[in-house]
């Protein structure tokens, strides 16, 4: 199958630099609904057989114009949410950023590493594959436009792509409404046949001013 993983748009923690991972969470900026409403265009020659969503506010509103035009009723799925920031939720501070990002970093060493008082790697890859194989169960030659968040699709996506390593995942971010595309299964494996850090809708859709520590490489 062919998997479209697409970070939502911008919200006010993404312009902030705020490590916001509660649910429901914020919704969208202005910035954010343009870069959602340019997602179909830049669709265009995909074909689509679903939407799924995370149960983030900010995942619904970026999938609307997409479902939208392709008449299709997104999939909410518990488990595609973005990984909990846990004690360091909301802050913005280098202390905090550096701590989340760094311990996503050393979960390709120790999956037992956690976030303090939020996910270690276990729990997150746990809850964020068993989405996807629900996903794949559903439409197993399909393709499905995945709706999720910048720290959780660069690091599941990594995980599971037998062409991509650690130094990759470090140096490779995910702006807002970027996408991951992979292709195979759970069970015969992943390749990523697309990265693009950049929004679909262009550099126009850019906010280079925003910290984003959920979109930025370490």
């Amino acid at each position: 199958m062919r998997l479209i993983l697409i970070r939502h748009g911008q919200t006010v923690d993404n312009v902030n630099g705020a490590l916001g991972t509660e649910v429901p969470g914020p919704g969208l900026t202005a910035l954010g609904q343009s870069q959602a409403s340019a997602v179909p265009a830049a669709l265009s020659e995909e074909r689509i057989d679903a939407i799924a969503v995370s149960t983030m506010r900010r995942t619904h509103a970026t999938a609307a114009p997409l479902a939208s035009a392709r008449d299709l009723e997104p999939k909410e799925l518990d488990g595609l949410q973005e990984i909990s920031a846990g004690d360091l939720e909301g802050r913005s501070d280098w202390d905090a950023v550096h701590t989340y990002l760094r311990t996503m970093l050393e979960w390709w060493n120790d999956f037992s590493a956690r976030i303090p008082g939020g996910e270690s790697g276990t729990e997150f890859f746990a809850r964020y594959d068993a989405a996807v194989r629900a996903v794949v169960e559903r439409h197993p030659e399909g393709t499905v436009a995945l709706f999720s968040h910048g720290a959780a699709i660069r690091t599941w996506a990594s995980w599971v792509s037998a062409n991509i390593d650690a130094d990759f995942s470090r140096v490779n971010g995910l702006e807002n409404t970027g996408i991951v595309i992979l292709e195979g299964s759970p069970d015969t494996g992943w390749t990523c046949v697309r990265w693009q850090d950049t929004p679909l809708g262009g550099s126009a859709l850019e906010d280079d001013s925003a910290p984003d520590p959920l979109g930025d490489p370490d």
